[in-house]
């Protein structure tokens, strides 16, 4: 692996492997056009997603709900952090109708963290399911949580509305958690909504960013931690700095290393994994969610 120079360094020049294409396509411009129109966001812009021009281009998008702050201020993240924005209701009509635009049959919903809230934003994620199945006949739905403080009620809530698959990310590995501004007892909470979602009837998924110093025994250990609680769904991705303040990469991983770890995942019983310098959470979900699907039918 390419190590990086010191975190006081300027940024560094990324490898070859991980240059995009800039937007170029009539329908990234549309879909743009579209967002902007109906005053909606996505994670996509606000994460500055390098994938952006790829997704756009497919017409396909994650939707950010619940505003554009963050409660929290984690080290990697590009969100922006403070005071949260009231929350719309009209964001979950404005989101169905952008969705059936698009001509989406598989919608992503995620949101910033709300510890402001009681719920935590759970009860705006159920009022956007049910506007997208009201709008858009047979949609299948994938949304991607915050840990809701922890909060059990509020987590059967978005259970109970009955997304076809239910993600929550670890992020890193539970001895890196400080460094990303996170509790270490956060990672078992983060453990403990996948299993009970899980306990409760979802197919479940989560997403790891590596490259900020992980060591490869705690990378397989997070694995084994995600498997233990049947996580069935996996994506790992290269982290990449978005400012000189967030935390620096420690090292670039090659195509051929992700390749390793993804094989490394399957054996360890993932239903699927996606795994690239480029890939995100949202990266491929639909074929991650086709796959699943055909995987628990094989085991029935």
């Amino acid at each position: 692996m390419t190590s990086h120079p010191s975190p006081d360094s300027p940024l560094a020049k990324k490898p070859s492997w991980l240059k995009v294409r800039f937007p170029s396509h009539s329908n990234f411009f549309a879909v743009s056009s579209l967002l902007h129109k109906h005053n909606l966001n996505t994670i996509c812009q606000s994460a500055k997603c390098p994938n952006i021009a790829e997704c756009w281009t497919e017409k396909t998008a994650t939707f950010l709900i619940l505003g554009t702050t963050c409660s929290r201020d984690c080290a990697f993240c590009a969100v922006q952090k403070g005071r949260p924005e009231p929350v719309s209701a009209d964001e979950p009509g404005h989101v169905a109708e952008a969705a059936a635009r698009l001509g989406l049959s598989y919608a992503v919903l995620t949101s910033v963290t709300r510890d402001d809230l009681d719920d935590g934003g759970a009860s705006q994620f159920v009022r956007c399911l049910q506007a997208l199945r009201e709008r858009i006949a047979g949609v299948k739905i994938e949304v991607l949580i915050p840990d809701f403080g922890g909060n059990g009620a509020a987590l059967k809530q978005v259970v109970d509305a009955a997304p076809d698959i239910l993600s929550h990310n670890l992020e890193t590995t539970e001895a890196l958690y400080p460094r990303i501004h996170r509790p270490r007892s956060n990672y078992a909470r983060s453990l403990a909504v996948l299993k009970k979602a899980k306990d409760w009837g979802s197919i479940t998924k989560s997403g790891l960013m590596i490259g900020l110093g992980e060591t490869e025994k705690d990378l397989f250990q997070t694995f084994q931690d995600l498997r233990r609680v049947s996580c069935d769904l996996l994506t790992i991705g290269q982290y990449l700095q978005p400012t000189r303040t967030h935390a620096p990469v420690e090292n670039y991983y090659t195509p051929q290393e992700f390749d390793r770890w993804k094989a490394v995942a399957l054996d360890m019983g993932f239903a699927d994994v996606e795994s690239g310098p480029l890939v995100r959470s949202s990266f491929h979900a639909h074929q991650l969610y086709d796959k699943v699907v055909r995987t628990l039918k094989n085991f029935s």
